[in-house]
């Protein structure tokens, strides 16, 4: 039984999420449906991280087994079509022979993720649903020099949904970035695992930083404080981005 790792991107403005789900369509329920479609095969697919509803991915990954041994370029093509007649805002990017070992979720080594702020006066109108409109100025240098004090391993508890499942709130946030390119701001956070909502709770409370009501010390506080109640407001699903998902060489 051969085993495909799948490079996929998704507009996640119409799902629920990447998991399947009673009562919702999701984008691992589209995927699994134009398999099925493909093949004839009710198979399992399972992916790299759970994003949320509203969640965009350019670098998602997955895996599944198939009873037959398909050529990738078939694989990817022919789901594709699939896709494209159920009228997903899925595809799969690129298929290849895994190990029977690789694991989308378990082999990985580091996810990378990147939310797009649009900063200016005019609300959005190519990008909505694609980036957080925030019409008040920001200040995105005051936001990466507060964002340093977020880099390294601590207990996240404060930005971290209460609803996550995850059993220990300690994490190792390998990056945390903010670049401004004229009215775009990006934020690029990597890092082994993240929390569950973590990455939009950071953002959120960055941009507290960024419009001067917060400083640095105030982030510092709320991370400390290790209290969901600290945190600043949860950005919204519509800028982030799984972009990159890494594993051994």
């Amino acid at each position: 039984m051969p085993r495909y790792r799948l490079d996929i991107e998704y507009d996640g403005s119409a799902y629920a999420g990447w998991q399947r789900q009673a009562g919702n369509h999701s984008v691992q329920a589209a995927l699994e449906q134009a398999f099925k479609a493909f093949c004839g095969e009710d198979i399992t697919l399972r992916g790299a991280g759970r994003t949320d509803a509203g969640v965009h991915a350019t670098g998602q990954v997955g895996h599944v087994d198939l009873d037959r041994n398909w050529p990738v370029d078939k694989v990817r093509d022919a789901v594709n079509a699939h896709l494209q007649v159920a009228k997903e805002t899925v595809a799969i990017t690129a298929v290849s022979f895994a190990s029977d070992d690789f694991d989308a979720r378990f082999s990985a080594t580091a996810r990378h993720y990147l939310y797009r702020i649009v900063n200016r006066r005019a609300p959005l109108t190519l990008e909505r649903k694609k980036a957080w409109w925030v019409p008040k100025r920001l200040d995105a240098e005051a936001m990466h020099e507060a964002a340093k004090i977020l880099i390294g391993r601590h207990d996240f508890t404060t930005f971290r949904s209460t609803q996550c499942q995850a059993q220990s709130p300690v994490r190792t946030l390998e990056r945390l970035d903010v670049m401004r390119s004229g009215d775009a701001v990006e934020i690029r956070a990597s890092a082994r695992s993240f929390l569950h909502n973590q990455v939009r709770s950071m953002v959120g409370s960055l941009k507290r930083v960024g419009e001067g009501g917060w400083t640095a010390a105030d982030l510092k506080e709320a991370l400390e404080a290790r209290d969901r109640a600290a945190c600043g407001q949860v950005a919204p699903p519509d800028g982030l981005y799984l972009v990159r998902v890494d594993y051994p060489a």
